[in-house]
């Protein structure tokens, strides 16, 4: 007989957290990778200190906007790549992030479905 997966139980809550802290960490390195590009192009295109490109990095990851005024035509190249990275990267850090918990939660609606057409019949 071929399992769909759809009849397992609901795996236990350890499992889940545990998948939980996995996905946690996937989106930590991918913000940390993402800060660390934009940190090196603005230290190496914009010619900022290690402190304003981090701001600056950091203000565009979380969606906010670049703080700095740009010198060059270098820096405003890289920024506008960086600003269309970063929308892509923030959505799926959050994606990332969501997962374990809407599956989680899609498991559970279908037992209860299960449940209740395992009552009907």
């Amino acid at each position: 007989m071929l399992t769909t997966g759809f009849d397992q139980p609901l795996p236990h809550r350890r499992v889940y957290l545990r998948k939980q802290l996995r996905f946690m960490l996937w989106a930590a390195g991918f913000i940390l990778f993402s800060l660390l590009l934009g940190v090196s192009g603005y230290m190496g295109f914009a010619h900022l200190s290690f402190t304003d490109a981090f701001l600056n990095a950091s203000m565009i990851l979380g969606g906010m906007g670049p703080v700095d005024p740009l010198p060059n035509e270098a820096s405003k190249w890289f920024a506008a790549f960086y600003a269309i990275y970063c929308g892509v990267a923030l959505l799926s850090i959050v994606a990332a992030m969501l997962a374990p918990t809407i599956h989680r939660m899609l498991h559970i609606m279908h037992l209860d479905q299960a449940d209740r057409s395992k009552r009907n019949a």
